[in-house]
């Protein structure tokens, strides 16, 4: 101490504009250490305990350890059959919770944001992160809208008005907001209102996008939105249960309780059970079959004829499993080897996404991100792996499952001018005439 005292006096002093930059940055704004040692001094939100009195009664004579296991487990049996029931209710449920569970996981988000900042009394904040969400959730949905349900759109005029200037609405409403931001500054705390700003927009990229990419998985078929949850459950359950009655060698400083025993534990079970589910779903139309909506009806329907990718066909075994197994071949549906793909992302990628959110509650000092869920903590916590799937899902259907749709070049051909629509019908005609798939007029006559 003393020596660093010697040395602080014997510096000499700064330059005269470092001095005037440094008491421009105190004036405009907070310096980094300012803005570290308030948010520091910020109270945080303490997690207490939630659990309900009737579970607390029955496991009082239990240890603390072996009282969060029962607590976990029957928080997590009951969330499993809620999820089980909105399946059952249909792909509508399922958007609507999607977009509730959104909302959620925003305001917890925003709300840390809030409770550590709650001091320097920012104006509009809270109100400026809310009607960017209402923005973005219109930019994002009003899309998809446009594209699955093209000709409800079409025969309603005010619809078809706001899909045709959809994007210029969308850009006309981001700029209000913009321009309230920067109306908003306070001249004391730009750098902080700066952060807040990037804040809220890195919490709109993480959570509108990825619930936003979870309906487009849902539409290509509930399939695609069933079996990569499950499988992110089913490996945050294995691998709590290998950890806990296994785990002894600790995996990452984020987690401490998470071990190399319950990863790899965690992998292997995700992946029979990926393997086990798909082979139970693929056989039902009302899983594989794209979710479209009937305009007769107006109503969402789930009826087609199944592709290649969910019909059984048969795989020879290799030479060395043969030996072990004694089988040949196996009889197994495509989707079966793309489950796969899915339950090792989930089991070796997406427990990043709660390493990542444990860094990020580690950083503001807090247990949870809220108490809405008892012994889990709130929906954030449980959702930290799934929005990263949600992203993975998406990317790996567009890159090898998904190919052009006929019913969206059909509804954009329609929206073409008849002369239009009469070129595109010559030259196609053309093209299928040299294909030999059509034989022209002269040859017919």
């Amino acid at each position: 101490m003393t020596e660093l005292r010697q040395r602080v006096a014997h510096e000499p002093d700064a330059p005269p504009e470092d001095k005037e930059s440094e008491s421009e940055a105190k004036v405009d704004g907070e310096t980094a250490s300012d803005s570290e040692s308030r948010t520091e001094s910020a109270p945080l939100p303490v997690s207490a305990d939630d659990t309900p009195e009737v579970l607390n009664r029955a496991l009082s004579n239990l240890s603390s350890r072996w009282k969060n296991w029962w607590v976990r487990g029957i928080l997590t049996m009951a969330m499993i059959a809620f999820f089980f029931i909105i399946i059952y209710l249909g792909p509508m449920v399922l958007m609507i919770i999607v977009m509730c569970v959104q909302i959620k996981c925003f305001h917890e988000i925003i709300t840390i944001g809030y409770n550590v900042y709650h001091s320097y009394d920012l104006p509009w904040f809270r109100t400026l992160s809310w009607y960017f969400l209402l923005c973005v959730n219109y930019f994002f949905y009003g899309e998809t809208v446009t594209d699955y349900f093209f000709t409800l759109v079409q025969r309603e005029e005010p619809l078809r008005i706001l899909s045709k200037y959809h994007r210029f609405i969308s850009f006309t409403l981001y700029l209000i907001g913009f321009c309230m931001f920067v109306l908003s500054l306070v001249k004391k705390h730009y750098r902080l209102q700066f952060y807040m700003f990037g804040w809220t927009h890195v919490t709109l990229l993480i959570v509108v996008t990825q619930s936003h990419l979870v309906i487009h998985n849902l539409f290509e078929g509930m399939i695609w939105f069933i079996v990569p949850i499950s499988c992110v459950i089913c490996n945050d359950i294995m691998a709590y249960m290998f950890g806990f009655f296994f785990g002894r060698t600790p995996l990452i400083k984020l987690s401490p309780k998470k071990t190399w025993e319950g990863f790899i534990g965690g992998f292997f079970a995700t992946v029979v059970f990926g393997l086990l589910l798909s082979y139970v779903m693929s056989g039902y139309r009302c899983f594989v079959c794209p979710v479209e909506y009937n305009n007769d009806t107006n109503s969402f329907t789930v009826d087609c004829e199944p592709s290649d990718l969910f019909r059984l066909q048969e795989y020879n075994i290799p030479g060395v499993i043969q030996s072990v197994i004694g089988w040949k071949t196996v009889r197994m549906y495509p989707f079966q080897i793309h489950s796969i793909a899915l339950s090792t992302f989930a089991s070796l990628i997406g427990p990043f996404g709660g390493f990542f959110a444990s860094g990020f509650k580690r950083a503001f000092k807090i247990k949870d991100f809220a108490n809405t869920i008892p012994g889990h903590g709130g929906i954030m916590d449980r959702f930290d792996c799934q929005y990263l799937m949600a992203t993975f899902v998406n990317v790996y259907i567009a890159s090898f499952i998904r190919g052009p749709n006929p019913s969206k070049l059909i509804q954009q051909f329609l929206t073409l001018r008849p002369d239009q629509q009469l070129h595109i019908f010559n030259t196609l005609q053309s093209h299928l005439i040299d294909k030999g798939m059509l034989t022209s007029a002269t040859e017919d006559e």
